[in-house]
């Protein structure tokens, strides 16, 4: 018989890896969810069958899932993903099992990147590969925020309802998108229209000015003075600033991907004033809705805290559950333990301390996620509110001060000029 290595979840959360014999990999992974184990990665370790022969060994973390559609896989835009999740989410709710709603979703009428996408997955779900598994072999279509998610909704057999909960996710960041870009037409137009005009003015009209100026004798202003110095320095020195600045650009690109930088990065991210609170508010709403629907179908805590984990894709908030993840392995509370990061609102400590004294923890995490959610629609409408007018006041202070300086040398001379 077939000898298959694994790696899993025990019930308290904790990774398991081993060996065991079964007829097939869908054999495999049902014998390990008998144990009670949430199997993450199931590889055929030895494949000597009845005829004695035996072939190589693969290497931890090859794949062993046959492909069957060839070629890449084209990658789904967000609308299409949308799509796609809204389908298999409405077909799951109907009473279909995961390879019949993939199948109704291929046979579709329409030409469509996703009718590929859920041909690919349907085979190998057929080959008893789990969802999230597959969706990771599925190209980047599927990011890893996405693919974890399924993988917390397989583990507490509620995967429609974290189906409809990235639904809601999607459109949350289309619409995002769509008013963003709304807002910024306008501003767009004349911020492009003010740097022309100063290119211009520090091209052309500046040094002309500058040496009209110059005749009169008169000191000119401290701010004149300084904007055609600029101006003459930008003349020259043109090659050396653009040098600067992609050296600084490649600079920090490269700091950033440095794990330390990654994790600088991502937490400097949660403190820019209006984008700050946007995002906390949204890992709140994430975080409270998605453990309630975990904790509510069973999860065990831990269990619920490491999935939550892995579908986190800010790496210093991942750290901060890890931290958590940790105090409570140890015994302690959940409140209380999220209480020592220094991170989460004491308004969401207090609804969790409730929730565990009273035993009805996804119900307080319930309620806890839709106070986040209206508070991130109020923080996305203050965002989409005040980027317009935030844009056109930088653009007027910036040609503001620029022509009064030019103002300003223009109205010394004449004085200047009135005195003699």
């Amino acid at each position: 018989m077939p000898l298959f290595s694994y790696r899993a979840l025990d019930p308290a959360g904790q990774s398991e890896s081993g060996q065991l014999e079964a007829l097939s990999e869908p054999d495999a992974y049902r014998k390990l969810r008998e144990r009670g184990l949430q199997p993450s990665k199931v590889l055929m370790a030895d494949a000597g069958g009845a005829g004695g022969g035996t072939a190589g060994k693969k290497k931890h973390g090859t794949s062993a899932i046959p492909v069957l559609v060839t070629g890449e896989l084209p990658r789904l835009t967000r609308q299409q993903l949308l799509f796609f999740t809204e389908e298999l989410a409405e077909l799951l709710d109907a009473g279909l099992q995961l390879e019949g709603a993939l199948k109704v979703i291929e046979e579709r009428q329409e030409r469509s990147p996703v009718k590929v996408v859920a041909a690919r997955l349907r085979q190998q779900v057929r080959e008893g590969v789990g969802f999230s598994t597959a969706l990771r072999n599925c190209g980047r279509s599927f990011d890893p925020l996405y693919c974890n998610l399924v993988a917390a909704g397989e583990a507490a057999g509620a995967l429609p309802q974290i189906l409809r909960r990235q639904c809601a996710h999607l459109e949350m960041v289309g619409e995002l998108g769509k008013k963003v870009t709304s807002a910024l037409v306008y501003p767009a137009i004349v911020f492009s229209s003010a740097i022309l005009l100063m290119f211009i003015f520090l091209t052309f009209l500046v040094p002309q000015l500058s040496v009209l100026l110059g005749k009169s004798g008169q000191k000119l202003p401290v701010i004149t003075q300084t904007l055609i110095s600029v101006s003459l320095f930008c003349a020259h020195w043109w090659w050396a600033i653009l040098a600067f600045l992609g050296a600084l650009v490649t600079g920090l690109r490269l700091a950033v991907a440095t794990p330390a930088g990654i994790v600088w990065w991502h937490r400097t991210q949660l403190d820019i004033p209006v984008v700050g609170p946007v995002l906390r508010a949204r890992f709140h709403a994430e975080l409270t809705q998605n453990f309630s629907t975990l904790v509510s179908n069973g999860v065990t805590l831990l269990a619920a805290m490491e999935l939550m984990r892995g579908a986190t894709g800010n790496v210093y908030l991942k750290g901060l559950l890890k931290e958590a993840t940790d105090m409570v392995r140890e015994g302690g509370s959940l409140a209380m333990a999220l209480r020592k990061t220094g991170f989460f609102p004491p308004v969401l400590l207090d609804i969790l301390a409730v929730g565990e004294q009273t035993g009805d923890l996804s119900g307080s995490l319930g309620r806890a996620s839709k106070r986040y959610d209206r508070e991130l629609s109020v923080r996305i409408q203050i965002l989409t509110t005040l980027i317009q007018p935030a844009v056109i006041l930088i653009v007027a202070l910036f040609v503001g001060v620029v022509a009064y300086s030019m103002i300003s040398g223009i109205l010394s001379s004449v004085n200047a000029l009135r005195v003699r």
